[in-house]
């Protein structure tokens, strides 16, 4: 009942700060001062679609995806030229490695940019080839991602991944085969699939502790407005009572082999992880349907690749929509992104906001403490296991109304 509450409360508030209503001219603010950034890079190209992705993603042709590229590196130089400088690169898609020597040229040109210390690349299991995987450690990746979502054939022939990517079992060999050539090797998996049992989690739990996985990324499946008939009619009505079942399931199977790096992400070490939010509290969006926030300012790239393509031609950043947030919002913003991170540096937070902190954000500490989800450990204040699902739930909702967002582009493209 309360999750369903935290939830419902959620949507509504997420669902209005992606509104981007009330600038006329979008924009990038100037760099500042000079503090930890991050540059996310976005290539929407993919061999096939599966049904429940709500990303900015198009089916991979060579030609637009080679040109794509191309402009993918306009923008880069043209973060350079604004004096922007980032310390880590995040590329995920889509498919980054679609076409392996564009993805090579864009990391070298980022690489002699700016002042990289850490590269995270999404992949797919097809991809673990040992020539893309190669390529990838002469480019400097410390983290590679891999797009797993479960072992268990059926699920992966309801997603239309069985066919694409192999049977689980082919997946955990090429997964063993990986296994330590970067710093890092994560799984990304899903739960909560319509025909999901504790038994299939299980296994795939099995699975990836026989491997002996670095990192596991364990969201839950995230339905937008635009992909819930085709999951239904594919995999079936979501319930969303296994889920926190579930999650507890994960934990209490990898904790304390695996730490929590944030509330769905466990590892070994220390590690990048795919909520580079969590870690940074800025980044920029590059490529098409992007989204960044740099200094209090949250923008969008242009969801058409024709228009973004052109836009880096002329010389322009590919910008769509734009919004100041508030402090408020800014508050609650790294309010929630430093939790799941499972906690919250006060000190620092006081720093940040000048000393507003309990001020503006006594309503929502007041409201989590009361339902037992934060706890204090003087002078940070941290997640405890109900607020860890809570905060599952939160992210659920905020990943969502950014799918959301990205139907409501898309459909205003298509007009």
């Amino acid at each position: 009942m309360i999750n369903s509450l935290i939830a419902g409360k959620a949507r509504r508030e997420f669902s209005r700060a992606m509104r981007f209503e009330g600038e006329r001219t979008p924009h990038v603010p100037p760099p500042g001062t000079p503090r930890p950034r991050l540059l996310y890079i976005h290539i929407p190209f993919c061999e096939r679609l599966c049904p429940y992705c709500s990303f900015n993603r198009v089916t991979f042709m060579e030609d637009p995806c080679r040109a794509y590229f191309r402009a993918l590196r306009k923008e880069i130089t043209l973060y350079r030229e604004l004096g922007y400088d980032f310390g880590a690169i995040y590329i995920g898609g889509g498919t980054p490695t679609v076409l392996i020597d564009e993805l090579e040229e864009t990391i070298a040109l980022a690489y002699t940019s700016f002042h990289i210390r850490e590269l995270s690349v999404e992949t797919n299991p097809n991809h673990l080839t040992e020539e893309r995987l190669a390529i990838l450690q002469r480019a400097g990746v410390n983290r590679l991602s891999v797009g797993v979502q479960s072992f268990d054939d059926g699920l992966l022939k309801k997603m239309d991944r069985y066919d694409k990517y192999g049977s689980g079992a082919e997946i955990a060999g090429r997964l063993r085969q990986t296994r330590g050539r970067f710093g890092t090797l994560n799984a990304d998996m899903i739960f909560n699939f319509p025909t999901q049992t504790a038994a299939m989690l299980d296994r795939d739990l099995d699975i990836l502790q026989e491997i002996g996985i670095d990192q596991v990324t364990w969201y839950p499946l995230m339905v937008s407005d635009s992909t819930r008939q085709k999951v239904m009619e594919t995999l079936g009505r979501v319930d969303g009572r296994q889920e926190e079942r579930f999650y507890h399931q994960i934990v209490s199977r990898l904790v304390p082999s695996y730490r929590f790096s944030s509330a769905w992400c466990f590892s070994k070490g220390q590690a990048m992880i795919d909520e580079y939010i969590v870690d940074y509290d800025e980044y920029a969006g590059l490529g098409s349907g992007s989204i960044g926030y740099l200094n209090g300012t949250c923008y969008a790239n242009t969801f058409d690749i024709s228009g973004y393509i052109a836009q880096l031609d002329r010389g322009e950043l590919p910008l769509a929509a734009s919004r100041v947030f508030s402090v408020r919002d800014q508050l609650r913003y790294d309010f929630l992104m430093k939790l799941f991170g499972t906690r919250l540096d006060t000190v620092a937070l006081r720093k940040k906001y000048e000393g507003r902190f309990l001020s503006l954000l006594w309503p929502d500490l007041l409201a989590f403490s009361l339902i037992g989800a934060l706890s204090w450990r003087a002078p940070d204040i941290v997640l405890t296991k109900r607020g860890r699902y809570a905060w599952v739930v939160l992210m659920r909702e905020f990943f969502t109304a950014v799918n959301n967002f990205r139907d409501f582009c898309r459909s205003q493209m298509a007009q």
